[in-house]
Order: C-alpha cells, then sequence, then structure tokens
C-alpha cells in the first residue's frame, strides 16, 4: 500500500469513526449561526449578477473507425495531464473537470464565458492528446475500457475495513463517501435498476458513467435568492427535456436484450439522473432530488444542516492542502457537508472573487441536472440560456413560481424519461397552466432573450447563444433523441445491440470532434 493510499485509508477510517460525529455537528451549528446572520445583514449580497461552469468529460484512446471491432475505448488520464491543463480530478480516474472563473453577466462577461470553456478544453484536450488519449464531450461512456465496463466499475481492494474502487480517485473525500455509501446500505452492494438492466456493484464508482456540466448564477441580494431559486426549479424540466444526452449505458450492462427495439423505446432520454440518484441514495432522505422551494435566503443554510451526514472530515486534518479564502476557513465543515447536498438545484455560499466590486462573499445558484453537452458551442448555449432565463422570468415579474412544487417535480422526472415529448408543466406570463411545450419553449426563449438583454448582451450576441439551443424545439431532436435513432437505425440494418450502440458512439464521437453545434447534425 502506498503512502498516499495509506493516507487515505487513515482519513476514511477518522470520517467513519463515529465520535467524529460530535465535533463535527457542533462546528456546522456555529457555522450555520453566523452563516445566517451574514445572510440577513446583507454580507453576502453583491452589486451584479454573474455566471460560472463546471463541465466533466471523460477520456477515451484508440482509433474511431471501428477496426479494432470496438473503436475508442476509456481510458484512465495519465497525472501529467493534470499537471499542463487547467483542469481538475474527477471521480473516476477517466474523468477530468474543466471549470471556468466566474465573470459578471453582461456581453463582455459571456464573451469571456464563452472564450475560457474553449480555451480551456482545447488545453485540457492538447494536453490528453500528448498522452494517447482523447477527450469526449459527452453524458455517458458506453465503449469500455479493455476488460470491459463491469470490470472496470467493480475492481476493488480493502485495505484496514476500507474499500477501495480502483479506478475512483484516491481522494480522501470520494473514498470516505463511497465507503458511507455502503455503509448506509448495510455494507451490501449498491444496486442500478434502469430498462434493461438490473445490476449490482460493489461501490458508487458507476457514477462515473455519467459527466454533467453545471451553470453557476451569482443572485446579487439575499432577498432576491428565493425568487430565483424557485423560478429554477420551475424549469428543470424544459431545460433538461431540451439537453437529454444520455439513454444508453454500456452494452454489456444490459446483458442479453431479447428485444434490443424494446429497450431503445423504454430506455430513458436521461440515465444519468437515475445512475446518480440510485448510486448515492442510501439515507431515509433522498439526497439526490429536486429540493422543495424556499422561503427565505436562510433556508438554504437550514436545508444543508438537516441534510444526512455523509463522510464528515474536519479541517485540520488536511489544513494547508489547498490555499484558501478567509470565508472558506471560516465555514470549511458547513462548505464539505454542502458538497454532498446533491439536489438537482443548490445555493452555494462564498467561492470565487468575481471582480472589484464583488466579493468571494456571493450566493450563487448551482443548476446541476444538464448533462455534458456536444459541442462547446452547445455548451455556451445551454450557459446563457440558464442565466437569461432565470433573469428574465424573475426580472419580468413571471408567475412562473406559482406552479405547484409538486408538477415542476413531476415535469422534471418525466423529461427524463421522454425528452422533448415529455408532458411538462408550466404557468404562462398570463398567470393560466399549460402543459403545451409549443407554449412553454416559446415563453422560455423569450425570456432568456430579455434576460439577457437585461444585462446589456446585444442582440447579434444572444441569438448566437441560444439559436442553436432554440433549434433542439423547432427540430424536435436533441442529442438523446438522436442516439436513439442511430441505435435503431443500426438495429433494423441487422446489427446487434453491441454493435448499434458502438457504431452510434463512434459517429456521435467523430462528430463532436468536429466542434460544431448539435443543431448542424440534423
Amino acid at each position: 500500500m502506498s503512502d498516499a493510499t495509506g493516507e487515505t485509508v487513515e482519513l476514511v477510517r477518522r470520517a467513519l469513526d463515529p465520535d467524529t460525529a460530535e465535533p463535527f455537528e457542533a462546528r456546522l451549528t456555529e457555522q450555520a449561526r453566523w452563516l445566517r446572520a451574514a445572510i440577513e445583514e446583507g454580507r453576502m449580497d453583491n452589486p451584479d449578477f454573474a455566471v460560472g461552469l463546471e463541465m466533466e468529460v471523460y477520456a477515451v484512446a484508440g482509433g474511431n473507425d471501428g477496426s479494432d471491432g470496438a473503436g475508442p475505448r476509456l481510458t484512465r488520464l495519465p497525472e501529467e495531464v493534470f499537471e499542463t491543463a487547467a483542469a481538475n480530478k474527477e471521480l473516476g480516474l477517466h474523468n477530468v473537470e474543466i471549470n471556468t472563473d466566474p465573470s459578471v453577466l453582461s456581453e463582455t462577461g459571456l464573451e469571456t464565458q464563452a472564450e475560457a470553456i474553449r480555451e480551456r478544453t482545447q488545453s485540457a484536450s492538447s494536453a490528453a492528446r500528448d498522452h494517447g488519449c482523447e477527450l469526449v464531450l459527452d453524458a455517458m461512456w458506453t465503449l469500455p475500457p479493455t476488460g470491459g465496463a463491469m470490470a472496470y466499475l467493480s475492481a476493488t481492494a480493502e485495505r484496514d475495513g476500507v474499500v477501495l474502487a480502483e479506478n475512483m480517485r484516491q481522494d480522501p473525500r470520494y473514498v470516505g463517501i463511497d465507503n458511507d455509501a455502503l455503509r448506509h446500505g448495510g455494507g451490501g452492494p449498491i444496486s442500478l435498476s434502469v430498462p434493461g438492466a438490473d445490476i449490482e456493484f460493489p461501490t458508487i464508482l458507476f457514477e462515473s458513467l455519467a459527466t454533467s456540466i453545471q451553470p453557476h448564477l451569482q443572485v446579487p441580494s439575499a432577498a432576491e435568492l428565493p425568487a430565483y431559486y424557485n423560478a429554477a426549479i420551475r424549469t428543470l424540466g424544459p431545460i433538461l427535456a431540451l439537453s437529454a444526452n444520455s439513454p444508453f449505458l454500456p452494452a454489456e450492462l444490459y446483458g442479453d436484450a431479447d428485444d434490443p427495439e424494446a429497450l431503445v423505446e423504454a430506455t430513458p432520454h436521461e440515465l444519468r439522473i437515475d445512475v446518480f440518484e440510485q448510486s448515492v441514495n442510501r439515507t431515509p432522505n433522498a439526497k439526490v432530488s429536486v429540493p422543495r422551494d424556499i422561503g427565505t435566503a436562510t433556508d438554504v443554510v437550514d436545508r444543508v444542516l438537516e441534510d444526512g451526514r455523509y463522510a464528515p472530515f474536519l479541517r485540520e486534518w488536511i489544513d494547508g492542502e489547498t490555499e484558501r479564502t478567509e470565508l472558506a476557513d471560516r465555514i470549511w465543515e458547513f462548505d464539505h457537508k454542502r458538497g454532498t447536498y446533491w439536489r438537482w438545484l443548490r445555493c452555494v455560499i462564498g467561492g470565487a472573487r468575481v471582480d472589484a466590486a464583488n466579493d468571494e462573499r456571493s450566493l450563487r445558484i448551482e443548476y446541476r441536472p444538464i448533462p455534458t453537452q456536444p459541442s462547446v458551442a452547445d455548451v455556451v448555449g445551454m450557459q446563457a440560456l440558464v442565466a437569461g432565463v432565470l433573469r428574465g422570468l424573475v426580472g419580468s415579474g413571471h408567475p412562473v413560481a406559482e406552479l405547484p412544487w409538486s408538477a415542476a417535480e413531476s415535469s422534471f422526472y418525466d423529461a427524463v424519461e421522454n425528452g422533448l415529448d415529455a408532458e411538462l408543466a408550466w404557468v404562462t406570463a398570463a398567470g393560466e397552466r399549460t402543459s403545451d411545450s409549443d407554449v412553454i419553449f416559446d415563453e422560455l426563449f423569450e425570456h432568456a432573450r430579455s434576460g439577457l438583454e437585461a444585462e446589456g448582451v446585444p442582440a447579434d450576441d444572444i441569438e448566437q447563444y441560444l439559436s442553436p439551443i432554440e433549434r433542439r424545439w423547432s427540430g424536435r431532436a436533441t442529442p438523446s433523441s438522436w442516439k436513439k435513432a442511430r441505435v435503431r437505425d443500426a438495429l433494423e440494418e441487422g446489427a446487434d445491440l453491441p454493435g448499434a450502440i458502438a457504431a452510434m458512439q463512434r459517429e456521435y464521437i467523430a462528430r463532436s470532434r468536429e466542434g460544431d453545434a448539435f443543431v448542424s447534425w440534423l
């Protein structure tokens, strides 16, 4: 066992020790009290809206022509990639996360975001290519590494009572969450049940099948936060329907599919949602779910405080490991627990400084259900859509928040299953309930445009950002429906399910590398 692995095991054992709970909870209580006061006194307010982004991708190696019978295969990323690129490590050894620094929501700010996404993606891709890998902007890998998907996701070792997934990043936080998830489930395997597959895994590593993008919107004042947060909940269904991109698992995980055509029909458009929810929803309260509305900004503090505890760490255990702001030090344990508050929408308190007027003491909404998109243009468009529609809905006084929470939740999960064919729920600008998707998407894009315009973004820029996403609705096609159609076509031509999924994935990777927005594929 290496020194690094030994240190990880020791930290995880300390995190899972019952004696850690008391000091951790005591610090949480004190930090939550301080945060409530800071929010109520306006110490987390800022003058401007601001935006940022997190994007997860995965790595493959091998040719893309199918000559080896499989095409590109999932692969681990060498450590050197993270030393030479502006990229962060993620749960799986095949994953990389690319982030942007926050910028004010404005013409210049969105240009800065778009350029940062392009440059950092290119930098990480170049570094990966230097080590024989390619990065793929995709929401779920289906071409497994050598040895197969099940073997890769199931390879484990045990050290001093701590389970170590061999293809998981041996970060104490990841390993701690993994072992606590196992403990919450009584130590047994973790199940995944989706159409065509009922599988048991020894760890939560199967969560690394899926990747996502997470746009962030800084809300200027605590007084405004509930309106933006609650409106965002109502947009989850329509925006997920537009962005769906993960309908298939690796083919071997389906076993013997007796009726592949029926499986293509039945599989959800967004398997990523099922994968994440089933990997860690092991406590009595569903940690991965649509959050409830908030009444005041301080509710976001209480939600974290009340949430089920996973792998508590104390800051002195890893003190000095990274450079942190004064605020990050002040709320370290709270922020650690907030990192396991896995709702599809959550508030982040504090973060990076934006500019001279907007410091790290801030309130921002992290919008979490969007799968990674096929191109940088699509990612940029989704970021602009989220920021614009929330700004436009709330800024115009739109009554969307009058939609009952239960209808918003149902709308979200129907989008998971059916993509653009979902039964969506909405309240119109006139205050009327509707499930007419034409009306819903018309209002969605109308208010996204008005929201960006209100922040000084020129009309030509707005069209550049939003039109590739809006054309998904007018063309009734998303990446997930494209994937389903490609697999269906291959089956009709005589391919078996593994061959059909492999052919689809090779074509997806080839088109994604071209860099054009998804709508150019249609």
